[in-house]
């Protein structure tokens, strides 16, 4: 007995001891996080093997949205050019008492224009210049909508490839026993269900694999569509799940994002253009004066006269109160608006620190403790079958305990990228969600 089970242990040995190799790519969770991972000077890299680096570029040189929102910023600039352009001046034909004694009367042209006061021009692009700054941070918004995108679908292709390597792994160690296992009981030196426990094992991994490999094509996928180039065919990426983890506290995250989110700092622009707002409905109080000079020739006494008006509207009841009231309480509404977003901020990323907590404990867990221990029990496991110690049984447990923990820390890794992944954009994702444009007023 002992020849073949020698024989089924070199098999699975090999077999295992490749995919112990591979372990050693899943490295402890490092202090500190670069916002990309950079290959090794030793990092063999495959050809046509794609970079984060090369990934975002693309995805900033293709993404409609990202280009959607630079037109809406081109579209408030726009507006801020034509508001703040005086009024054109009128030009006509002036006649009268035409036909009087059979004459030709009075004939001559005028010109007209508006004077505008009180600054209404300056204030009016003082508004609208608001509006700018609150689309610039809209652009730098989906900007960073599209960049966490794309980082966080380069993490899940990373992690369902190296899942998808290593259930390939295991459904070879799991063929291969089940084959080794058919040889003991033909000689005799195994039981029936050794054989049967054998085949359940390859068969249920075989789904696992067809999930795996599911798993990939779905994020390649988003990668691809996150690129701006959904038909691009699936190709190897250079680098690892696990390089430069972040190391991030509640303080110093919450204490950036209120800083640097750009959500806030549109919000801050918009209290800025309600404030623009207000005066310049204050200053509409002042009418414009309309003024308009002509210049006649009167045909009956062959003298050429000019003629002169200016006029203003009395404010007996029109003094612009009702735009004067709706703007204030707009500003009031876009003070409230900053505090509003700053707490809604907060309160996303408690759910989204708490899942980055939860898993980076998971993680280090796995790679500290609870791989190296199910490495360990399935060396113990190979040299106790190889001495008649333990039955084959015992030996599947082994190898499926330690491929589930494998699997396992993966599905943890892929949680831990993705939180932190948000954290660092912002909380900002979903770039390819239809963005609104700025109203004008």
């Amino acid at each position: 007995m002992a020849p073949f089970k020698w024989c089924v242990c070199v098999v699975m040995i090999g077999a295992v001891s490749n995919v112990a190799m591979s372990q050693q790519d899943v490295a402890p969770v490092a202090n500190r996080a670069a916002p990309a991972p950079q290959p090794s000077a030793d990092q063999t890299v495959a050809p046509g093997a794609m970079t984060l680096a090369e990934l975002e570029e693309m995805a900033l040189s293709r993404n409609p949205a990202l280009s959607q929102a630079s037109h809406y910023m081109e579209a408030a600039k726009g507006r801020q050019l034509q508001v703040g352009l005086y009024p054109n001046p009128t030009v006509g034909y002036l006649g009268s008492e035409i036909g009087n004694e059979g004459r030709a009367g009075q004939q001559g042209s005028y010109v007209g224009q508006e004077i505008v006061t009180a600054g209404k021009l300056r204030l009016r692009r003082d508004v609208v210049a608001q509006e700018v700054r609150q689309a610039e941070f809209t652009w730098q918004s989906q900007r960073q909508r599209l960049l966490t995108d794309v980082r966080r679908s380069f993490y899940d292709v990373l992690v369902a490839q190296r899942k998808m390597e290593l259930t390939e792994q295991l459904l070879r160690i799991s063929e291969e026993g089940m084959h080794s296992t058919e040889s003991l009981v033909q000689a005799k030196e195994a039981a029936r269900a050794d054989v049967l426990q054998a085949k359940i094992e390859a068969e249920s991994t075989r789904v696992l694999l067809e999930r795996s490999r599911n798993q990939y094509a779905s994020a390649w996928r988003g990668l691809a569509a996150a690129t701006g180039s959904p038909n691009m065919p699936p190709r190897p990426l250079m680098g690892e799940a696990s390089d430069n983890l972040p190391h991030l506290t509640w303080e110093e995250t919450c204490e950036r994002l209120l800083t640097d989110s750009p959500q806030i700092a549109a919000a801050q622009a918009g209290v800025a253009r309600a404030q623009a707002a207000v005066r310049r409905e204050y200053a509409q109080r002042i009418p414009n004066i309309d003024t308009q000079m002509s210049v006649q020739y009167d045909n009956a006494t062959r003298n050429t006269f000019a003629t002169v008006q200016a006029g203003v509207p009395l404010p007996l009841f029109n003094r612009n109160q009702g735009n004067i009231r709706r703007t204030e309480a707009e500003l009031l509404a876009a003070q409230e608006n900053v505090e509003r977003a700053k707490l809604d901020l907060q309160r996303r990323l408690a759910t989204v620190f708490e899942r980055y907590t939860t898993a980076r404990y998971q993680v280090e867990k796995y790679s500290r403790d609870i791989l190296p221990s199910a490495k360990t029990s399935l060396d113990l496991a190979n040299q106790g079958y190889r001495e008649g110690e333990y039955n084959y049984l015992f030996l599947l447990t082994a190898q499926r305990t330690f491929f589930q923990a494998n699997l396992v820390y993966l599905d943890a890794l892929r949680e831990l990228r993705s939180a932190a992944t948000a954290i660092e954009g912002n909380l900002l994702s979903d770039s390819l969600q239809e963005q609104e444009a700025a109203a004008a007023d």
